[in-house]
């Protein structure tokens, strides 16, 4: 281990990744130039490790997460002392507070104050540590310039403490299939079954789509017991049980060909922080119908049907417009392939690199 090393915290990643892990994965291959130590519960060639535990992840649940939680501010507090590190960069907003760590972390959304949940960790983390972290760090990486706004509208924080670094895709894995199979049109969407993914919304709007019967709704996301029975007995009420797919976890691999044969990716998220399935599918050269709020039109530009998510009719219309107009989704399709060309992990890590010489 190099004298006075740079840490990078990377003890919550686990086998079925998510936005915040794939950035993660994406993002540090690319560090390496700075000669980082990883906090890793895995060992990773070529890179130096300090070995974590395993069971501190979003994969152990509420437990994993306050196992963390209390690492990062007691165990991780000695990491750094002990190894006289001189940074600890996190790609999550977690580091030790009240204490010597020098440290840059990346913020990726305030839906935690935004929808607040009662009883939820998420929810009391971001009210009463998170401001306490904010204002010990460094400086703050954000995933878009949504995100930095919503820092200096909630706590004040000065552009001056921010940089917005964009995220992006793996080109190599996200890109148009030529014979891509659209025997069974269905629409899909990408992401959890948190009520601020609006997919009651969804729901309804596809179940007043002319023809409904025409097509199918693929909800991909792994199953919340908190929120998946509800939107099941919406899609039973509805008697629509036969058009409506809830496929649970969807591998990384199994992603482009999910994206490439779906006839739309439909994404009316009340907020995101970025909106990453909205990118990979543009990539694929899938259209895609969208909010109009937070990071989505940042991130999608004029290259897909912008809705406003709060409005049913507006998400039954777009999804009839992709369904019966093939010139819209020729259209939609050139313009999302040369949207997603202006993002790239290499750019975004250089925005990084930047950022993290300067306090190094």
């Amino acid at each position: 281990m190099t004298e006075h090393p740079f840490l990078i915290n990377l003890s919550y990643l686990f086998s079925q990744p998510t936005g915040l892990a794939t950035y993660a994965n994406n993002l540090y291959p690319y560090l390496k130039s700075l000669d980082p130590t990883l906090l890793i519960s895995q060992s990773v060639p070529d890179f130096n490790c300090y070995p974590v535990p395993s069971d501190m992840t979003p994969a152990q649940g509420t437990k994993g997460n306050i196992k963390r939680l209390l690492w990062t501010q007691f165990q991780l507090a000695k990491i750094y002392q002990t190894t006289q590190a001189s940074l600890l960069f996190s790609p999550i907003p977690e580091a030790p507070i009240y204490t010597a760590c020098r440290y840059i972390i990346t913020v990726h959304d305030l839906i935690p104050l935004r929808f607040p949940q009662r009883k939820s960790l998420l929810t009391l983390y971001f009210k009463f540590s998170f401001p306490r972290l904010l204002a010990q760090a460094e400086h703050i990486l954000c995933n878009s310039q949504a995100t930095a706004d919503d820092l200096k509208n909630y706590f004040g924080i000065s552009a001056s403490k921010m940089t917005p670094t964009l995220l992006a895709y793996d080109q190599n894995h996200f890109y148009p299939y030529p014979n891509s199979d659209h025997s069974i049109p269905y629409f899909l969407y990408i992401g959890r079954p948190d009520p601020h993914k609006n997919l009651y919304r969804l729901i309804t709007a596809f179940a007043n789509l002319p023809n409904y019967q025409t097509y199918q709704l693929w909800i991909a996301g792994k199953s919340d017991p908190r929120y998946t029975p509800i939107l099941k007995q919406q899609v039973s009420e509805l008697g629509i049980t036969e058009q409506v797919k809830f496929l649970d976890y969807v591998s990384y691999d199994a992603l482009p060909k999910l994206l490439n044969n779906a006839l739309a990716l439909v994404f009316p998220s009340l907020w995101e922080g970025f909106g990453l399935p909205v990118l990979e599918a543009m990539a694929c050269g899938t259209p895609v119908i969208t909010s109009n709020l937070s990071s989505l039109s940042e991130v999608s530009g004029n290259a897909a049907l912008l809705i406003n998510p709060y409005q049913t009719t507006e998400i039954t219309d777009a999804m009839n417009q992709i369904a019966t107009d093939e010139k819209v989704r020729s259209q939609l399709q050139t313009f999302g392939l040369q949207r997603a060309k202006q993002f790239s992990w290499s750019k975004t890590a250089q925005e990084t690199i930047e950022v993290l010489s300067r306090y190094l």
